[in-house]
């Protein structure tokens, strides 16, 4: 069976393009990691691919606010060949800054903005799924890291009125295993709604600030130490794989 070739953007400051390959990799994809401005100079295009991934990281820095100056330079060298992309019944996923880059190209709706701490935020949350999407079968609930200073979903009551009619509120914050065991904020960030990530109206373009690819292995679990003994207590053989890997899978297996 052919694999899915997966294309991860990098340059001018994402830096989580290694992991964010290395989960569809896993996943049985084939994951490229390539610079935008290789597709700029159309050393590579986006129509051979099937996946387009925007990971997360600290795009320019951050200085003109988050994913703005990389969602610019998208809009004015490659709106074409993304529009052309996504009409192909294609998918999209923008991780954290992704994610933020995604809304600032206008391909999502609303926008990320500051903590309500007015602090980077670093730790483990639980989420709910709330929609059908492609990238979110098979899951109901799941736990990840999050690590981001400008998260919190932000959109006008109309507007955010709409998007849940319309059921492109993917997650939402709740209080799950990782709230019982730290006692933190269930919501780190302050979100509307607590949404953690949201979709298209088709549901194939994804963005989310949870980071899945932080949480590809059950040892990167900051309790699984703990999970390991109550495993070998119950005589249960301890998982190898995290939960952020079944995104990855549900990418994949789309076009199995």
């Amino acid at each position: 069976m052919i694999k899915p070739k997966i294309i991860v953007l990098s340059g001018y400051g994402l830096n989580c393009e290694e992991e964010t390959a290395y989960g569809f990799q896993l996943a049985g994809g084939d994951a490229e990691i390539v610079h935008i401005n290789d597709i700029i100079d159309k050393i590579k295009k986006l129509d051979d691919y099937q996946i387009l991934g925007i990971p997360g990281g600290f795009a320019f820095g951050d200085h003109t606010g988050s994913g703005k100056a990389y969602a610019n330079k998208i809009k004015n060298h490659l709106t074409d060949q993304l529009n052309s992309f996504i009409e192909s019944d294609k998918l999209v996923i923008g991780i954290c800054n992704g994610f933020q880059i995604l809304t600032n190209c206008g391909l999502l709706p609303g926008a990320l903005t500051f903590n309500e701490s007015a602090r980077y935020i670093n730790r483990w949350i639980d989420l709910k799924v709330v929609n059908k999407s492609p990238w979110l079968k098979k899951i109901k609930n799941l736990s990840l890291p999050v690590a981001h200073g400008e998260g919190k979903y932000y959109l006008p009551d109309k507007e955010l009125s709409d998007l849940k009619k319309n059921n492109q509120v993917a997650v939402k914050y709740i209080k799950g295993e990782m709230y019982k065991e730290y006692g933190l904020a269930y919501n780190p960030n302050g979100a509307l709604s607590d949404i953690a990530g949201i979709t298209d109206k088709t549901g194939r373009i994804f963005g989310l600030m949870p980071h899945p690819d932080r949480a590809l292995f059950f040892t990167q679990l900051p309790h699984w130490t703990r999970l390991k003994e109550r495993y070998l207590r119950n005589g249960k053989d301890l998982p190898e794989h995290g939960p952020g890997l079944q995104i990855f899978k549900n990418g994949v297996d789309y076009f199995k």
